[in-house]
This record gives structure tokens, C-alpha cells and sequence, in this order.
């Protein structure tokens, strides 16, 4: 679990690791923005400012590794 992960020019491979249920309902809105969509789903995305903010607010429910 990464935490205060800051907006660069990388890209993130972002993967959920664990489940919505009981979360609350804005950290499903954002795991769904992100793209996610079950467990073990993997997405990859640029470290942009906005993309930043949602991984920092379900940062406990996904593993994010710098793309390579």
C-alpha cells in the first residue's frame, strides 16, 4: 500500500487488493472511476494530479507500483 503518492510524469499500475464491501460509498465511486472494477483488476494510469487524489483516498484498498 503506497501512501501520499505526488502528481509526476510516471505512469502507475494500479491494482485493487481488497474489497468495497462495508466501505464507504465515495471510496467505490472512486475505485470504479479509477477503472476498477474487482479484486485483482489491474489498470495502468499517468501520474497526474487527479489521478494522485484518488489513489491517496483508496490508497488502502490498492497496491500502485511505478509502471515500467
Amino acid at each position: 500500500m503506497a501512501k501520499n503518492i505526488v502528481p509526476s510524469d510516471a505512469t502507475l499500475t494500479i491494482t485493487q487488493t481488497r474489497s468495497t464491501i462495508g466501505g464507504k460509498q465515495n471510496q467505490r465511486d472512486t475505485l470504479r472511476s479509477l477503472g476498477l472494477k474487482r479484486i485483482g483488476h489491474t489498470v495502468v494510469r499517468t501520474a497526474d494530479s487527479v489521478t494522485v487524489g484518488m489513489v491517496n483516498t483508496v490508497s488502502h484498498l490498492v497496491k500502485v507500483e511505478e509502471a515500467k
